[in-house]
């Protein structure tokens, strides 16, 4: 099953820009998925289950690496065309 998630992540520090720049590089770095990226978002699109697991990893290492933040995300049972 396809899915479509887009996710905006707000790091809680004065320094945010890195804590995204690497969110987005390393989900990028996953070939069975589709990503692009906005000025306030970012949507993923693939099969649901490697779509969430790649999410739920990157955003495990983000706490880990960088500390608090908030991931905000909305997922669509669909693919859409990015």
């Amino acid at each position: 099953m396809k899915t479509t998630v887009e996710i905006s992540n707000y790091p809680l520090n004065a320094d945010y820009e890195p804590p995204i720049l690497d969110f987005i590089c390393r989900v990028k770095a996953n070939e069975n998925i589709t990503v692009k990226t906005n000025a306030t978002s970012t949507h993923i699109v693939g099969d649901y289950d490697e779509v969430m697991n790649i999410i739920q990893k990157e955003i495990k290492d983000s706490f880990e690496k960088y500390g608090k933040a908030i991931f905000v995300m909305k997922v669509l049972n669909g693919a859409l065309d990015i």
